[in-house]
């Protein structure tokens, strides 16, 4: 099995070792149940990372203002970038915004609040990567793929599957290059199956 390539160095599917670096199709099913099972915080902040593919510290940093349920888009800030003022907006199912606004409709939070704080600062990095590894065990899934990054690369791998164009899915991942995107078309195993099996069919073997 030969490993994915991409010119962008700091970007890749798989790991020296050939460990697969994002979680499949049927981990994501697992995964999606497993945080449904977590206390409303743990849960939605999993789900968050799950069905957007936002990064851990842009769900850290997000605010009750960010949830436009009406709109079905959560507004992130892409911290990647050096401008501060660097926001991107990302569709998102209508179970997870309504979750999410229910968590943000506490009385005493303004729409400046954190979704997910401590004492008025976002959460820490530390506490939110445990709760990633404690559903990930919820869900047996072990591995490489068993982390944040792994949910990140799930989505994207995910989104090429339901025929997401590469420019669309730059912007809602805040990539800043389409070469960094287009790693996820280089997806094996059952992903690029079922990319691969849209070519055959039945009118075409005829």
């Amino acid at each position: 099995m030969a490993s994915s390539t991409s010119t962008h160095t700091q970007m890749r599917l798989y790991d020296p070792s050939q460990r697969r670096l994002y979680i499949n199709a049927a981990e994501r099913a697992r995964f999606g149940k497993a945080a449904e099972q977590e206390p409303n915080a743990i849960g939605n902040f999993c789900l968050l990372l799950m069905l957007t593919g936002c990064r851990i510290s842009e769900g850290l940093a997000l605010q009750a203002g960010a949830i436009q349920t009406e709109a079905r888009l959560i507004t992130f800030r892409t911290l990647k970038r050096r401008r501060a003022d660097s926001f991107r907006e990302v569709p998102a199912p209508p179970e997870l915004l309504a979750r999410l606004q229910m968590q943000s409709s506490s009385p005493s939070r303004a729409e400046r609040s954190y979704l997910w704080h401590h004492n008025g600062q976002p959460l820490n990095r530390a506490t939110a990567y445990r709760w990633i590894k404690r559903v990930m065990r919820g869900a047996d899934i072990s591995g490489a793929q068993a982390c944040p990054k792994g949910l990140r690369h799930g989505y994207g791998i995910h989104a090429i599957r339901s025929r997401v164009p590469l420019n669309m899915l730059q912007k809602w991942m805040g990539h800043a290059s389409m070469s960094t995107t287009a790693i996820y078309t280089n997806a094996i195993g059952e992903e690029e199956q079922a990319i691969a099996a849209r070519m055959w069919t039945d009118d075409e073997l005829s």
